[in-house]
């Protein structure tokens, strides 16, 4: 147990009832007699807490407020397994941060969390120093955009924004009631009720180039409405599901698939040769296709027909490509 989380026992223990046997702290803390004075003197001397040892009890007991201000116990009302769970939580926040837009206002707590576990040999900064999270498809995204996103969230305000449509090479200007805020494959994405389309959309945020809070007040769509939405579909794709994939993967790769979750609505089975099916609903394919062939020969796809075609019309591309340059 780590001092500052002793400090706090001790201190419960005292208030808890009017005298307390030091028997009775060394049992619940599991420490030394010496070990126990010296918390008893941080107590006293920088806490200012007017400990006192009644003799005729043999216990101790909390006295009269001694002169001077009493200082807070730093996380008083967290134990070091929670401390702990704290410090792991943002370090992973921000690792996963690889934008940049969260970790800076991170800084604040991490320090708190360093003032508090600095007695310890199981710091804060040995935790950071023994976890590490790669991001690899994280897209760079604009901290003033992300805040002025964040407060359209919070007030319940329609933003103004001129977006970058990557897929047309166009800049659009819209008026949109944001709804949630999406963290999907290392990056964010804005799902929002778009008053140009008349509809739902998802924009990441690397695609706002500017976002301007407006006193409009946001269109507000109920849960039910959002999960119909963006639920059905396959990944960062909404609409409403109009197709079922159905994959094969071959038995060595079924062993790592079989613990992934490809949508929340799966269906998955094992046949006689080892041989994993995976069946869900879909709308748009550009990113089923994606995942699909990263898996190469390990995979096939059984359902529907215009699926296989696409990918076996991709892996064509994907080959010419090496043919072309093999026969150079």
């Amino acid at each position: 147990m780590a001092q500052t989380e002793r400090l706090i026992t001790i201190q419960r223990m005292l208030t808890a009832r009017k005298y307390t046997s030091k028997q009775e702290f060394l049992n619940k803390l599991e420490i030394s007699v010496a070990t126990f004075k010296r918390d008893i003197e941080k107590l006293r001397d920088t806490y200012n807490l007017p400990i006192l040892y009644d003799r005729t009890e043999e216990a101790y007991t909390v006295g009269a407020p001694l002169a001077g201000p009493q200082q807070n116990l730093p996380g008083l009302w967290f134990s070091q397994a929670e401390l702990t769970a704290l410090v792991l939580m943002q370090h992973l926040l921000s690792e996963l941060d690889q934008s940049g837009i969260i970790s800076p206002r991170l800084a604040p707590f991490s320090v708190f969390l360093d003032k508090v576990l600095n007695d310890d040999k199981s710091s804060s900064q040995q935790l950071r120093q023994r976890i590490k999270v790669i991001g690899m498809s994280s897209r760079k995204s604009s901290i003033i955009n992300f805040e002025e996103v964040g407060l359209g969230l919070l007030k319940r305000k329609r933003l103004e924004i001129e977006y970058y449509v990557k897929a047309r090479d166009e800049l659009t200007t819209r008026m949109i009631s944001p709804q949630q805020m999406i963290y999907y494959r290392e990056n964010w994405y804005l799902d929002a009720f778009c008053h140009l389309r008349k509809d739902l959309r998802s924009f990441s945020l690397d695609g706002i180039v500017s976002a301007k809070l407006t006193d409009l007040t946001a269109q507000d769509l109920s849960t039910k409405e959002l999960n119909e939405h963006y639920t059905e579909s396959y990944g960062i794709f909404s609409g409403k599901a109009s197709q079922r994939a159905k994959l094969r993967f071959a038995p060595e790769r079924a062993r790592y698939i079989q613990k992934e979750l490809w949508h929340p609505d799966q269906v998955s089975s094992i046949d006689t040769d080892g041989f994993l099916i995976i069946e869900f609903d879909f709308n748009q394919d550009p990113e089923l296709i994606m995942d699909i062939l990263k898996h190469g020969s390990q995979v096939e796809v059984l359902e529907p027909k215009t699926l296989k075609q696409k990918v076996i019309a991709e892996m064509k591309k994907s080959l010419q490509l090496y043919a072309t340059e093999l026969s150079n």
